[in-house]
């Protein structure tokens, strides 16, 4: 503000003369803009620096997810090695125990990272210079895909590392290495595509009880079509594929060289389901960005 001219009167009203200044700090650019929403989806989406019931979903899916795998580490110290051996799940086996978690962490994620921006009218806030549409996007799918990590990746690494210290682990550092590389492709494959669905959906309304609605719609709808076209139709069990739930779940099993729920299915059809509905799912999130109309 250049000036100020005080003309109290009977009212003590002022007059000030604004004007502007010539920005003169540092000059980050694109790559600083992109991390900035990054750390402000991230933490929006987990709560934090939010009143305590924005916590509450979140970290109770969290909590959820690992739980399961606490209980295994705990059965790992108590248990006799020959009774682990019976009890344990595989690692690929590990996600049926939390599917529940992550589809609700799925639900949760993307509608409260992209929704609220339309809602609230600020995403042309965020277009301004240097952020464009495309950036803007990719900054939130990479918050969106580290949040779900949480609980795609870290539960089964936290069973790798305790079955690991308990000595009911792999044997020797490259079968230590070689079940972790499993572990870390099978967690970031499920959160990318994943991230994918979620803003997909997202993308279609500014409303996020709406998009939350319709990303279970779309994972209940799935599997119910998928299943009428297998169970009533008699059609090939590739058609499970057309399930959100099961062309992630199947690569898994393959990533860890085991065949899966859909055996008959060769394993390159499983991962061109899998990139077919991440490209599918990115692509329309991105159509619908370019062509959005942004109120200024």
């Amino acid at each position: 503000m250049s000036d100020f001219i005080d003309m109290s009167g009977p009212s003590g009203s002022h007059i000030y003369d604004g004007g502007y200044r010539k920005y003169t700090g540092e000059r980050l650019g694109q790559s600083a803009a992109v991390w900035s929403v990054w750390r402000q989806t991230v933490q929006r989406v987990m709560g934090l620096r939010r009143p305590a019931r924005s916590k509450v979903l979140p970290f109770l899916s969290v909590i959820i997810a690992y739980l399961p795998a606490a209980v295994f580490v705990g059965l790992v110290a108590l248990l006799p090695k020959r009774i682990n051996q019976s009890v344990l799940p595989a690692y690929h086996e590990y996600y049926g125990f939390i599917t529940a978690a992550i589809v609700l962490f799925v639900v949760f994620t993307g509608p409260e990272a992209l929704c609220p921006d339309r809602r609230s009218r600020v995403l042309s806030l965020y277009l301004a210079a240097p952020l464009t549409r495309a950036t803007y996007l990719l900054a939130k799918a990479m918050a969106v895909a580290c949040v779900l990590t949480l609980v795609t990746l870290g539960p089964p690494l936290l069973l790798l590392v305790g079955r690991a210290l308990q000595g009911e682990g792999p044997q020797g550092p490259l079968g230590f290495l070689s079940v972790f590389a499993r572990i870390a492709g099978a967690g970031l494959m499920m959160a990318v595509f994943y991230t994918a669905v979620s803003l997909a959906v997202s993308s279609l309304t500014d409303r996020r009880a709406f998009a939350a609605g319709g990303t279970l719609l779309a994972v209940i709808g799935t599997s119910i079509v998928a299943g009428i076209l297998v169970g009533a139709l008699q059609l090939s069990s590739g058609w499970f594929l057309l399930n959100l739930n099961v062309p992630p779940l199947e690569l898994v099993a393959r990533i860890y060289g085991m065949p899966g729920q859909l055996s008959a299915q060769p394993t390159w059809l499983v991962a061109a389901s899998v990139a077919g509905w991440s490209v599918a799912g990115f692509a329309l999130a991105w159509w619908r960005y370019q062509r959005l109309r942004v109120t200024r």
